[in-house]
């Protein structure tokens, strides 16, 4: 099991029933692969579809419907189709019970920086302001560390901002972290590994749980 699976795995035992969910782009979308089947989300996705389902089997897409990323998934049966007015009035009307997004960077106060890659021209942050601002609750979704093991959780974000103060737990494939106002609380933790191995590859303090758990993925 890959890195990416482990986090999409876990993030998904997130999802309570009944609840309406964004998903980002990227890593994110894997998660509707891995929904407990006792679970009943309803996804949305920005680009206009209430009642998003997981990627399709090679073979069996539809070249009509994509995600906010251009990848091809499937719909549930009774799914909407809708413009990005109407779409963007759900995000910032408050309607998402969660998003669930990557970064670049995040750090102990909850900030997230999502869109500026330096000495690269990207076209800007989409629609990831208004889900961190509109949701009643944002998970990121992201690796431990970037390429060389470049801390990607820090004590305050470089990069600039999407938003401030808006994250509220941190999944990763060694830990799931939660922003608390005393800073980053590690309620999980990946089996095998320590704690101070954890801090190391972390570019913030860590403070342990005092229930800490061993990180369930299946």
């Amino acid at each position: 099991m890959d890195e990416k699976e482990i986090i999409a795995r876990r993030a998904a035992k997130e999802l309570r029933d009944g609840w309406i969910v964004n998903l980002g782009i990227g890593l994110p979308t894997l998660i509707a692969n891995y929904i407990p089947d006792n679970v009943e989300v309803i996804l949305q996705s920005e680009n206009g579809i209430m009642g998003m389902d997981s990627m399709p089997e090679p073979g069996q897409e539809d070249k009509y419907i994509t995600n906010a990323g251009g990848v091809h998934v499937t719909v549930q049966k009774g799914a909407a189709f809708f413009d990005s007015c109407v779409s963007f009035g759900i995000i910032r009307g408050g309607h998402l019970d969660v998003t669930v997004l990557g970064v670049l960077e995040v750090d102990s106060f909850g900030n997230l920086a999502s869109h500026i890659i330096p000495g690269k021209l990207v076209p800007g942050m989409g629609g990831a302001m208004d889900l961190v601002t509109g949701a009643k609750k944002v998970i990121v979704a992201t690796t431990h560390t970037a390429k060389g093991g470049v801390p990607k959780i820090l004590e305050r974000c470089t990069l600039p901002l999407t938003a401030a103060k808006k994250v509220d737990m941190i999944i990763t494939e060694l830990a799931v972290i939660k922003v608390a106002p005393q800073g980053l609380v590690v309620l999980e933790i990946a089996e095998g590994l320590s704690f101070e191995e954890l801090q190391d590859k972390t570019g913030a303090r860590l403070q342990a749980a005092d229930d800490l758990k061993i990180m369930q993925i299946g």
